[in-house]
C-alpha cells in the first residue's frame, strides 16, 4: 500500500495572489487531502528586494479564505540559509557546479536565443575556472554566482497529468545558476533544498514550471534526494489569452475578500474548472472528498470578464 503523500502550498510574496493561483494551490490541497495526505507550507522570500511582509500576511488570509489548511509549521525560506548554503557546498565538491563571473551583457554577445526560447543559454564560459566562489572574485574583481552543469542529454520527466516529456537542458540553458552573483539562492535550487527537507512528495503547480522540473529532477539526483511526482496544471487566461500574472495587475484575491465575494464561489468556480462536480457554492473540505485529478483536463482555463465582477451572497 503506498504512503500517503505529502503535498505542499509554496506562495511566493512578490505581489498579491489572483485566482491562477487560487487554482493551482486548491488543486494541490485538493490532491493530497482526497488521498489522506499531508500539506506542508512555505513563504518564498529569499528573494529580499521584491518580497513584501504584507504580501505574506495577504498571502495567509487568501488560503484561510479559502478554506485551506496545512500540517505543521510554516517554513520561511529566508529565516534559514544553511541549507541551501550546504547544498552549494556539496555540488561544488562533487565538481558538479562552479563559479561564474560571466555578466548579462557578456552572456548575452556570446549568443542570441533561437526563435521560440525564453532563456538566454548560457555557453560554459567559466566552466573550470576556479573552484571557489572567493577564487572567482579574487582573480577578477567581480561577484561570482554559482552554476550546476547541465545533465548530459535529455532529461525525462513524467508528468501525472500531461504524461511523459522530455527536456534536453543543456541545449535548452546550458549550465544554470543556483546562486545568483548578489548572493540569493535561485529558485531551482531553493525548492528541491526545501522539498526534501519537507518531505514533500508531490508537486501539484502551473504549467509555466514544467521545463523547471527537469532541471530540479537533475538536481535531486545530484544531492541524493527523491524527486516528487509531478503535476503540472494548465493556467488560467484572461480573456485576451493572456495568463495571469502579477506583474500585469490581475485581479487579486484581496480584491474579491475585499469586494465582499463568497469564498465558495472561488471554489467552486476551481472546481468546475478542474472537471470536478459541486455545487455552485462549495467548500475546499467538500470538493476534496470527491476530487479525482484523472477529471482534471489539459486545456488553459479562460476567465470571463464577468465572473467575479459582483458579489453573490447565498441567503
Amino acid at each position: 500500500m503506498n504512503e500517503s503523500p505529502v503535498g505542499r502550498l509554496a506562495p511566493s510574496p512578490t505581489g498579491l495572489l489572483h485566482l491562477g493561483h487560487a487554482r493551482s494551490f486548491l488543486l494541490a490541497w485538493w490532491s493530497a487531502r482526497s488521498r489522506a495526505g499531508r500539506v506542508v507550507l512555505r513563504i518564498e522570500d529569499l528573494d529580499r528586494e521584491r518580497c513584501r511582509e504584507s504580501y505574506v500576511d495577504a498571502c495567509m488570509r487568501d488560503l484561510e479564505w479559502l478554506g485551506m489548511d496545512w500540517d505543521g509549521p510554516l517554513l520561511r525560506q529566508s529565516a534559514d540559509l544553511e541549507p541551501y548554503e550546504a547544498a552549494c557546498r556539496t555540488l561544488v565538491a562533487a565538481g558538479e557546479a562552479y563559479p561564474c563571473v560571466c555578466t548579462r551583457a557578456q552572456i548575452q554577445a556570446a549568443g542570441a536565443p533561437h526563435e521560440g526560447e525564453t532563456e538566454q543559454r548560457y555557453p560554459g564560459t567559466c566552466s573550470g575556472r576556479w573552484s571557489t566562489l572567493a577564487a572567482a572574485c579574487s582573480a577578477t574583481g567581480r561577484d561570482a554566482c554559482l552554476r550546476v552543469r547541465a545533465p548530459a542529454g535529455p532529461v525525462r520527466v513524467l508528468d501525472r497529468l500531461l504524461g511523459p516529456r522530455s527536456f534536453d537542458v543543456g541545449a535548452e540553458v546550458g549550465d544554470f545558476t543556483v546562486r545568483r552573483r548578489d548572493g540569493v539562492f535561485a529558485y531551482q535550487l531553493a525548492v528541491v533544498v526545501d522539498d526534501a527537507r519537507q518531505g514533500v512528495t508531490e508537486v501539484v503547480r502551473g504549467a509555466d514550471l514544467l521545463s523547471s522540473a527537469a532541471r530540479q529532477q537533475h538536481l535531486f539526483e545530484l544531492l541524493g534526494w527523491p524527486a516528487p511526482e509531478w503535476f503540472h496544471v494548465p493556467l488560467v487566461e484572461d480573456a485576451g489569452g493572456l495568463r495571469l500574472a502579477k506583474r500585469r495587475g490581475s485581479s487579486s484575491l484581496q480584491e474579491l475578500r475585499t469586494n465582499g465575494v463568497d469564498p465558495r464561489r472561488v471554489v467552486a468556480w476551481a472546481a468546475a474548472s478542474a472537471g470536478q462536480e459541486c455545487d455552485a457554492f462549495a467548500t475546499a473540505a467538500e470538493v476534496a472528498v470527491g476530487f479525482d485529478a484523472g477529471r482534471v483536463p489539459m486545456q488553459p482555463v479562460l476567465l470571463g470578464e464577468t465572473e467575479f465582477e459582483t458579489p453573490v451572497n447565498e441567503n
